[in-house]
This record gives C-alpha cells, structure tokens and sequence, in this order.
C-alpha cells in the first residue's frame, strides 16, 4: 500500500467532516487485474488489514497501477494502517506498507465510527 495527496483529498482537507472528503478518502485505487481477482464490481467494497488496524474502503481502478499496489488517499482511512514507527525522522512510513485486502459487503466507516472503533479497541 501507499499514501499520497489527491487533488480531491486536498482540495477537501479543511472539512473533514464534509460528504466531498469522505467520498475523496475513503475510496482506494487498485489495478484492473487485482480488481478482477478480488470480483469486485460497482457497489462492491474492500476490506483492508494489517497488524496496525483495518478500514473497509470503495475500491476505483487505476490503470496506471501495477498489480499488487493499492493507492489510499491520505486521510483517516489511510491513517488506520499506518504504523507507528518513524525510523528517526518523525515520519511514519506512507509508502510500502504490508496490508491484505479482500472483497466484502461490510459499509465503509464514517470518522466518527473509524475512531470510535479505534477507541472501543484500547479500551
């Protein structure tokens, strides 16, 4: 996986409780081919997991992405599989991150329910 600014996600950053960031965020970008061998299709979302947490998101293709890169606007989606360890440069790693992902029909968390569960979870 990688993070990355979106002209959509920037453009809506200031208001992140807005319908246009939650549409820009949650959404993730994958190739045609993984796409195809994950059977998605429109309506269709994507559970993403690692040893740092797990989001579901809308997936999109991409054509200009390889196959077995997934693509995450920066965002709280993103953030939820984000590790916590900066290598010394007070920076987490956006870029190469390990996650699994798999077809579900589980809907895609609103803020409040993507840190509540992180909440409920320390607890």
């Amino acid at each position: 996986m990688i993070s990355g600014r979106t002209l959509a996600q920037g453009a809506n950053c200031e208001s992140k409780m807005s319908e246009d960031f939650f549409k820009a965020a949650s959404s993730c970008y994958l190739s045609k081919e993984d796409y195809d061998l994950l059977g998605l299709s429109d309506g269709k979302n994507v559970l993403l997991k690692n040893e740092f947490g797990k989001t579901v998101l809308s997936p999109r293709v991409d054509d200009g992405l390889q196959r077995g890169i997934v693509f995450i606007p920066m965002g709280p989606w993103a953030n939820i599989l984000i590790g916590p360890d900066t290598g010394g440069c007070g920076t987490p790693q956006f870029k190469g991150v390990e996650i699994d992902i798999e077809a579900t029909n589980s809907p895609i968390p609103d803020i409040r329910e993507l840190f509540g569960d992180i909440q409920r979870a320390e607890a």
